[in-house]
């Protein structure tokens, strides 16, 4: 069976460990020897009810949630997050200072990429009265003005006293930037920027980079959530790792003038009935639950931080090469770069089209970058191997044999604002 799969480097639902997927087909057969599938099976049955707690603990365990912070399995993915933060924490916001006027509201956005831009639009549309404020816009450090080619630099941000919420996406999956996890980085999260002396409303979107090394002061964070198609499982299920006091009676904030939160956004919903106030995606717990088991076994993210940092190092090295020979371009400035998504693309017309019927023609898909930025996108998530990896970076390097062709700026520099 193995020997007709591909090497799957797209950006998500993305690849899975095949020892997992080989075990999950069991499982739609029988699970836990129940003699009932994982898809027949009911949520409320002890076996299914026992799994998704051990899922929970693999996650507490190996990202060390404190017990401050609840975990939550959710459905909707990251797009119901951009409704869910900004409706759960104005509800918060509410609660604790009763006496302000909708338009005395600011929520905090730092924009880096597509992601985290389409979160700002949401919470602008869901504002009901209070104010966005953009924290940070990468864009306005890029040469053309509208790229998003880099991290800001700390001096950059500019945080509101009494934010509502401070959201940020870690890693964007489409422009290929991330924040550094070392906080001596000019380009990791600048917390000590953050308000002092309170509870932080700091909200992160991980859907893309989660479980795939440690997360940095987690504990200050209000809401870390997650989609489980890129490191754990497929796609159906969300993470979130939400604050116990960001756990609020939605409807006692509505009594005070808030907006309404619909049950299946409300946080209380979930953490009062563990997760199951409804069906929860059952197959795609079981999927996470056999990834986590096996990430245990393996090490957990001490592992996984090693290996994705090995990975990463020799795409952007070979990426180099092909800057030095004028055959390919990278999309992000040196520093700013994803672990997990790679872009750049293939210089010349018709270069980028060669490119990749070479790679599939050796077994690689998923290479082609995002709609709209177009270029190639190299998918580094946790199941890709390094032996993937080096048979990658060797079809790249046997690309690189053509006559070198002029370009080696950003491609935001290669067009100067009006």
């Amino acid at each position: 069976m193995t020997e007709s799969r591909v090497m799957n480097f797209g950006a998500g639902p993305s690849a899975l460990p095949t020892s997992v997927l080989e075990e999950a087909a069991k499982g739609l057969l029988n699970f836990q020897n129940t003699g009932i599938g994982i898809a027949e099976i009911s949520h409320r049955s002890k076996e299914f009810t026992a799994y998704l707690a051990g899922a929970e603990a693999h996650i507490r365990q190996q990202l060390g949630v404190p017990p401050t912070h609840t975990i939550l399995f959710l459905q909707g993915g990251a797009t119901a997050q951009f409704s869910a933060v900004v409706l759960n924490m104005l509800a918060r916001h509410r609660l604790l200072h009763p006496e302000l006027d909708d338009n005395e509201r600011v929520m905090d956005y730092v924009l880096t990429g597509s992601w985290s831009k389409a979160a700002a639009k949401e919470a602008s549309r869901l504002a009901a009265g209070a104010t966005v404020h953009i924290a940070a816009d990468a864009r306005t450090l890029s040469p053309d003005g509208k790229s998003f080619d880099r991290i800001p630099p700390h001096d950059a941000y500019t945080f509101s006293k009494d934010a509502a919420l401070i959201y940020y996406c870690e890693n964007e999956t489409v422009s290929g930037t991330q924040f550094a996890h070392d906080a001596r980085d000019a380009a990791s999260f600048p917390f000590a920027r953050l308000p002092k002396g309170t509870l932080l409303p700091l909200v992160a979107d991980y859907s893309s980079s989660f479980m795939s090394r440690p997360i940095p002061r987690l504990a200050d964070h209000a809401i870390v959530y997650a989609g489980a198609q890129k490191n754990l499982g497929p796609a159906g299920l969300t993470i979130a790792i939400v604050r116990q006091d960001c756990i609020v009676d939605v409807d006692a904030a509505a009594r005070l003038g808030a907006v309404p939160v619909p049950i299946g956004l409300a946080y209380k919903t979930f953490a009062d009935q563990k997760s199951m106030p409804n069906t929860p995606p059952v197959f795609a717990v079981y999927v996470t639950g056999l990834v986590l088991k096996r990430n245990a076994e393996l090490g957990g993210l001490a592992y996984y931080e090693e290996v994705n940092r090995r990975k990463q190092e020799r795409v952007y090295e070979v990426l180099g090469e092909g800057e030095a020979r004028g055959v390919l371009r990278g999309f992000v400035k040196k520093g700013s770069g994803s672990w997990m998504n790679v872009v750049f693309e293939v210089v010349g017309e018709g270069a980028e089209a060669r490119f990749l019927a070479g790679a599939e023609a050796r077994g690689m898909k998923g290479l082609k970058g995002h709609r709209s930025v177009g270029g190639i996108r190299v998918s580094l998530y946790n199941a890709i191997t390094e032996e993937q990896t080096e048979k990658l970076v060797a079809y790249i390097r046997e690309f690189l044999q053509q006559p070198p062709a002029e370009q080696t700026l950003l491609p935001s520099e290669t067009t100067k604002p009006l």
